[in-house]
């Protein structure tokens, strides 16, 4: 069976030519899986838009109309980064139900991938750090509140720090959140996840890696999830705009080969999403593409 894929081609909303956030990386990361072999049209599963009534099960909606109708103030606008626009209003809502997809997909399958999401800064009522809705806190509250689920894990991978959904999740039980992450970055004030694993600038391949191995297999045999929302940011590369630690290539793909790994092991469902990543279009793209190699290997290996 191939790992499905979820995507839409709505999800690189135009942007400012100077804007730092590389929004064209969705539509290119597309393109490069297939010419690398990695998406079928089979496996590609186009998402819906979420409804409102997903978004509030995590956020308030005085919150989410203000965004849809571009109302938010020049504080909250400044706070997430991005200009609001009708584009990005609908690939917004579309990523939160493109995870939530991916979600189901791996539920029914044992892995699936998401050609975007991750955006672990936005809180219930306000967003930041280029977030705005919570795709990955979302997708978990609506699985727990349809009875799909009794325990999930999030493993929180990107250099950044999952500080919303460690607050969302604080008085949560079903919910165990883990992040590993840099300790000097963004954001400066961190929040407390059930399990963080602060790195100092200037970590490595091995020494990640292996402390990454050494707590993960634990926490899942602790917790024991039933499903796995995975965020392979790749901004702990070395050569990362916004990250502050040094791994490879070579040592990202290691990375996404142990989470899937573990998981699958354990009969866990997995489901990726690709995070936060910030370089010239093509050498990130590169990057985004490994997490998919990663589950498309872990995939023949367990024989799903």
């Amino acid at each position: 069976m191939v790992v499905p894929l979820v995507y839409h081609p709505a999800y690189s909303a135009p942007l400012p030519s100077s804007h730092r956030f590389p929004m064209a990386k969705f539509k290119f990361l597309f393109e490069a899986l297939s010419e690398l072999g990695l998406m079928t049209p089979q496996q590609w599963h186009r998402p819906l838009p979420a409804p409102r009534r997903w978004l509030e099960t995590v956020h308030q909606r005085r919150y989410h109309e203000a965004f849809a109708q571009g109302t938010l103030d020049r504080q909250a606008q400044r706070r997430i980064g991005l200009p609001v626009t009708t584009p990005l209003v609908q690939r917004t809502w579309l990523a939160v139900g493109g995870t939530l997809l991916t979600a189901r997909l791996a539920l029914e399958n044992g892995v699936a991938c998401h050609l975007a999401g991750g955006t672990h800064h936005a809180f219930p009522d306000h967003g930041s750090g280029f977030c705005i809705f919570n795709d990955v806190a979302v997708s978990a509250r609506v699985l727990l509140d349809e009875g799909r689920l009794q325990r999930l894990m999030i493993v929180d991978l990107d250099v950044h720090q999952g500080d919303a959904t460690a607050l969302i999740f604080a008085e949560e039980p079903r919910v165990f959140t883990f992040s590993a992450h840099s300790a000097s970055n963004f954001p400066s004030r961190k929040q407390s996840s059930d399990c963080d694993l602060p790195f100092v600038d200037g970590v490595e391949d091995q020494a990640y890696v292996a402390a990454v191995g050494e707590v993960l297999p634990s926490l899942l045999d602790r917790f024991k999830p039933e499903l796995v929302l995975y965020n392979a940011g790749v901004d702990p590369h070395r050569d990362d705009r916004l990250g502050r630690l040094c791994l490879s290539d070579r040592g990202l793909l290691q990375r996404d080969h142990l989470v899937f790994d573990a998981c699958l092991r354990r009969q866990i469902p997995v489901a990726s999403v690709i995070g936060g990543g910030y370089d010239a279009i093509e050498p990130l793209v590169m990057r985004h593409a490994l997490v998919f190699r990663a589950a498309a290997d872990q995939e023949r290996l367990h024989g799903l």
